[in-house]
């Protein structure tokens, strides 16, 4: 049976967090609870619409809540470089930053704004694009940024002779790829943020298996109807078996963004096959490991997305 029990959380009064892909799912549940805990709660969001309901929905459960949205299209390079424009003029430290938001297996190749391929661009290259933007915030306040990965890149590599998938696409191995490059990122960003005195921390979580809408249906990336998987991941997360739900997911990410000894770790949930549970500590898994491509995939995302 899936286990229920939140995370404590510290008393986060006077701290600022962002998190990407709050609007709903896992990301909003992350948002809540950051801003139950006293913080206040930076949402970029790409529909205003769905964003203004998200945060309303947080208000409903924590009526002091302190909810700041922001406008951010993570597959266009100008929409991230306006809202770190935006965040650095307001000159808030960023004590924590979570990079949730994604796309997941679109059915056929799919391009950014900035023709990367969209998986990898939105997953990855947003995210790098938009860490590096509000990273002057981040050294303000010492601060933590949480990459979270998946599952699916357990057993991912990546594809150097064919990075962008033009050659050859197939849905979920370009999905495995973005997500092992989020976890690389992170673990990297630490490496150099402790050999150049930036003093920020980093750290990398997984949130198992839970009824989002990263396998719904999604016109928007060509996906008409729910997929097969998704069904059965509500079926099973209805009855607490296996799975988690979106409480039970966000606690990885909320661990690897508050526990002090996370620097450099990982975080997922303690179930069978890591698919369920409450946060824990995990090891890495051995993708996450290769120092070698992470250097060397920092230096190739810096060169595409500046």
């Amino acid at each position: 049976m899936a286990r229920t029990e939140q995370l404590p959380l510290p008393d986060l009064t006077g701290r600022r967090v962002l998190v990407t892909g709050a609007s709903d799912g896992i990301g909003l549940e992350i948002a809540a609870r950051f801003a139950g805990a006293g913080a206040e709660v930076v949402m970029p969001v790409r529909n205003r619409g769905k964003g203004a309901t998200a945060a309303a929905r947080i208000s409903e459960r924590h009526p002091a809540a302190s909810v700041v949205l922001e406008d951010l299209d993570l597959s266009s390079l100008t929409s991230i470089g306006a809202l770190g424009d935006r965040l650095r003029a307001d000159g808030t430290p960023i004590d924590v930053f979570v990079g949730n938001a994604g796309v997941m297996t679109p059915p056929e190749r799919g391009t950014t704004e900035d023709g990367f391929e969209l998986q990898f661009g939105t997953n990855h290259l947003g995210h790098v694009a938009l860490v590096g933007g509000v990273l002057p915030l981040l050294r303000a306040a010492s601060g933590r940024v949480v990459m979270q990965t998946s599952v699916a890149a357990r057993r991912a590599s990546i594809r150097w002779d064919d990075l962008q998938s033009e050659r050859d696409y197939d849905g979920m191995r370009a999905y495995a790829q973005s997500k092992l490059a989020c976890a690389l990122f992170a673990l990297e960003l630490g490496r150099r943020s402790r050999s150049r005195g930036w003093g920020v921390t980093s750290a990398v979580s997984h949130p198992g298996v839970a009824p989002t809408s990263l396998l719904a249906a999604r016109p928007e990336i060509g996906r008409g109807g729910d997929t097969p998987q998704v069904r059965v991941i509500r079926w099973l997360s209805a009855r607490g078996l296996l799975v988690g739900t979106p409480a039970t997911a966000a606690g990885p990410a909320l661990l690897a963004a508050t526990a002090p000894d996370l620097d450099g770790g990982f975080a997922g949930p303690t179930g069978i096959g890591q698919l369920g549970g409450t946060a824990g500590r995990r090891a890495p898994w051995a993708p996450m490991l290769r120092t070698e491509d992470a250097a060397r995939l920092w230096d190739a995302s810096e060169a595409l997305v500046s």
